[in-house]
């Protein structure tokens, strides 16, 4: 059986179907908006322990970006700079690290994470800032939160290169980290430890000194780990049939001795 097709009207009738595709096709383009156009709709802003460390809040990033005119709220996400809002971040004292992305529904999320103080440095020329985890200077702040305070002579390359370290090494230890409330350095770099229970004070000796930072951080972790097992076996063995009054000084200098001045008594 042969069949007959008029091609012609076959080929009028397939270019009309692929017209009107075309056609809806512009109309629905036309018609939905261009994600050229999207704004920022909303901006998270998470702050990694910010209850716990206390430097940053919100607000203060908001600020900061307002004041660079880089706060994405409301802004055209193609006109949105991921990079220079993390370079805006980092250039504040208490950022540690700082992420920025958006997201596909016009949300701009910000990751923050801040920087962790161990010690409050009061020096004998009146300096007041904090020494973070890393040996860097923070700026003094509303920070409140109960940690070793630093004070004597004492100055910023030798916190940064001596004090860390040992504050690190104390920071280390549950009954150090409890019971260590003041470093004081003497004019000869000596080092006295006041702590929260007994009232007297603990002289560990100067803190040793070495070519690098790799061999130094290992000479005064042993230094002080020597001294401090001293200090507690004294705590264990001595102040117990003493008792924690009796002394008012005592001395860790020396390897083979350990030093103590009674507290004068007073009627």
């Amino acid at each position: 059986m042969k069949l007959n097709i008029n091609w012609k009207k076959t080929l009028l009738v397939t270019l009309d179907v692929v017209i009107a595709a075309y056609l809806v096709m512009a109309v629905t383009s036309w018609n939905a908006p261009s994600k050229e156009d999207d704004v920022c709709t909303k901006v998270i802003i998470d702050i990694a322990d910010e209850n716990v460390n206390g430097f940053l809040n919100s607000a203060e990033i908001k600020t900061l970006l307002d004041r660079n005119r880089l706060y994405p709220l409301s802004k055209r996400m193609k006109d949105i700079n991921p990079r220079r809002i993390e370079q805006a971040l980092k250039g504040m004292p208490f950022v540690k690290t700082a992420q920025c992305y958006a997201t596909e529904d016009n949300h701009v999320c910000i990751t923050i994470t801040q920087r962790t103080p161990i010690v409050r440095v009061k020096s004998f020329t009146g300096e007041d800032y904090y020494i973070d985890d890393n040996g860097g200077v923070m700026p003094n702040s509303q920070y409140t939160s109960d940690m070793i305070i630093v004070t004597g002579s004492v100055t910023r390359p030798y916190a940064c290169r001596y004090v860390y370290l040992l504050a690190q090494e104390l920071m280390s230890d549950d009954l150090w980290r409890n019971q260590i409330e003041q470093i004081n350095i003497l004019p000869d770099k000596t080092v006295e430890l006041v702590p929260r229970v007994g009232n007297h004070v603990v002289n560990i000796g100067a803190l040793p000194s070495a070519p690098s930072d790799g061999t130094l951080r290992d000479a005064v972790s042993a230094f002080v780990k020597k001294q401090m097992h001293r200090l507690e076996l004294f705590y264990r063995e001595g102040l117990k049939y003493a008792g924690w009054e009796r002394y008012d000084y005592i001395s860790l200098e020396y390897s083979n001795q350990i030093v103590c001045r009674k507290r004068e008594q007073h009627n």
